[in-house]
């Protein structure tokens, strides 16, 4: 799926971060969301290598990153642990200062990454989410029912766990496959490797405490952030998709200009396709990260 992109890991506090890189001009990081791998950007990031030096990672817990253990705390699988991994693959590849494409729990590792490292971060395209704290304070009856795996995969282990490693398979084409375009949207050999990767050993664990970092240490984080008013100084473009339940549920706009510094500089647009924008609506994806992102060859 990644012709001419090279493969490798990185190493950081004794995690393996798996890693793809390709291509030439500004440096563009690409987070994958739940429950997938860096393989979701494959319709995009080829054609997106072709003005920037893009760089794809497995968050920790997914694809073939590691799986380090955790504790009570959760504090393993925080965002701002993510984020610590996201800067050091960057550094490793030779870039300081980036701009970053996410989508799902990628986007939320996104929003912890500017906001703690807001000299590294340029600007911001998000996909599909609005931040974590809004989401958990405007939940209602449409959303839990919607995003039913968020409330299930935070309970106390050993349950989650045991019944995504029954079949860990059915686990990714359930949560995948009952959204707006269903397992149609996803190509065979992508679908392959999100069921391949759910079925190494560690991953439902690790995926438990990545749900359940956001419902506690994450929030709490953020709440920090909120007392202290830090917000977002990026440039911050934010899609979602018309057909999915973020969209319907929460007003996107209104809650990331909450966010951040000023809020003309959000904005943001639904898209004529569900949850998985990157591989539902590729094209359009392609227009508007051309649009919003700046390489070394538009300034």
């Amino acid at each position: 799926m990644f012709t001419n992109f090279t493969n490798f890991d990185v190493v950081r506090a004794g995690v393996a971060l798996r890693v793809r890189q390709f291509g030439q001009g500004s440096p563009l990081l690409l987070l994958h969301g739940h429950p997938q791998s860096h393989a979701m950007w494959h319709r995009v990031a080829p054609a997106l290598a072709r003005s920037f030096s893009v760089v794809m990672m497995d968050l920790r817990g997914y694809g073939d990153s590691g799986r380090p253990p955790s504790d009570a705390t959760h504090a393993a699988f925080s965002k701002r642990e993510m984020a610590l991994d996201a800067i050091c693959v960057m550094q490793h590849c030779g870039f300081e200062r980036f701009q970053v494409l996410a989508h799902d729990r990628g986007a939320r590792v996104a929003h912890r990454l500017a906001v703690d490292h807001p000299h590294a971060v340029e600007r911001m395209m998000l996909l599909d989410i609005a931040p974590t704290l809004g989401m958990y304070r405007n939940t209602s009856d449409a959303f839990a029912t919607a995003y039913w795996h968020w409330f299930f995969l935070i309970q106390p282990p050993p349950l989650p766990e045991a019944l995504i490693e029954s079949d860990p398979a059915l686990f990714v084409r359930t949560v995948m496959g009952k959204r707006h375009a269903g397992l149609a949207a996803f190509a065979p050999e992508a679908l392959a490797e999100y069921e391949r990767c759910a079925q190494i050993a560690g991953t439902a664990h690790s995926i438990c405490e990545d749900y359940r970092a956001s419902h506690t240490i994450d929030l709490v984080h953020d709440q920090a952030d909120v007392a202290a008013g830090r917000h977002l100084s990026q440039p911050l473009r934010v899609l979602w998709g018309e057909h999915g339940a973020v969209g319907q549920c929460f007003d996107v706009l209104d809650l990331w200009r909450e966010r951040c510094a000023a809020a003309q500089q959000v904005s943001g647009q639904s898209r004529p396709c569900g949850h998985y924008i990157a591989e539902e609506d590729p094209a359009g994806l392609l227009a508007e990260a051309f649009n919003f992102f700046r390489s070394e060859a538009n300034g």
